[in-house]
């Protein structure tokens, strides 16, 4: 095997985790995509001339599947982003209670079992970043959003704990608030996110000097409340 220089996607799709694969190309890395459903990422795959894995994040034994996939055939990622999430709207005192389980379990569960597994990976080279997407839901709760808050949130406080015990390995961690709508549109709104602007805030993270390392970065449009 030639050790190709890629970066693994996770819960990947349109909008950010497409931004983020065409930004990888254009750095000269390649993508690899992630997603339960493979089928919807042959058009991207194919622009960005990456490759993609099916993968169900809340199943450890696939998450690892995902990681041998990755560096038996392209070689040990040099970053990995996990952007899986999941939701259940309405009030907390009528929610089903199974959904929110199984939503909480996908982002911050998913979200612990490939850190595990990436960090698995990178350790042994002794560099690598590991960044996860939160939101502002990551730092505050929403009326009628209690599912995401408690995903959100713990998602947060692992990449946390994570970045304290990574860091002195030479594995750089990273937790991204965005704080607002991400455009699915061109030309963006003003009161919306250009997804290719907050790529471009991934991989300005992503090559930063080890000097500098930011742990946590908020994205937000300038018309957003803090």
């Amino acid at each position: 095997m030639i050790e190709t220089r890629n970066a693994l996607i996770v819960g990947a799709g349109a909008g950010l985790s497409a931004s983020l694969a065409r930004k990888a190309r254009a750095e000269g890395i390649m993508p690899l995509l992630a997603a339960r459903n493979t089928e919807k990422l042959g058009e991207l795959v194919g622009e960005v001339e990456g490759d993609a894995h099916s993968c169900d994040v809340t199943d450890p034994d696939q998450v690892k599947a995902l990681l041998e996939w990755a560096t038996t055939t392209y070689g040990v990622p040099e970053l990995v982003v996990f952007n899986a999430s999941s939701r259940v709207r309405g009030a907390s005192a009528e929610i089903d209670p199974i959904a929110v389980k199984d939503a909480i379990t996908i982002t911050a569960y998913g979200g612990f079992l490939v850190g595990q597994a990436a960090a698995q990976a990178m350790l042994p080279r002794g560099s690598g970043s590991i960044f996860f997407t939160g939101a502002s839901a990551s730092v505050k709760g929403y009326v009628n959003s209690a599912t995401f808050a408690m995903g959100k949130f713990g998602l947060r406080g692992m990449a946390q704990s994570m970045a304290r015990e990574l860091a002195p390995q030479g594995i750089h961690v990273g937790h991204f608030i965005i704080d607002g709508s991400i455009s699915k549109v061109r030309p963006v709104a003003t009161h919306e996110l250009d997804p290719d602007a907050i790529a471009a805030s991934y991989f300005h993270v992503h090559n930063q000097p080890k000097s500098a390392w930011t742990w946590e970065m908020e994205l937000r449009p300038f018309v957003e409340n803090f």
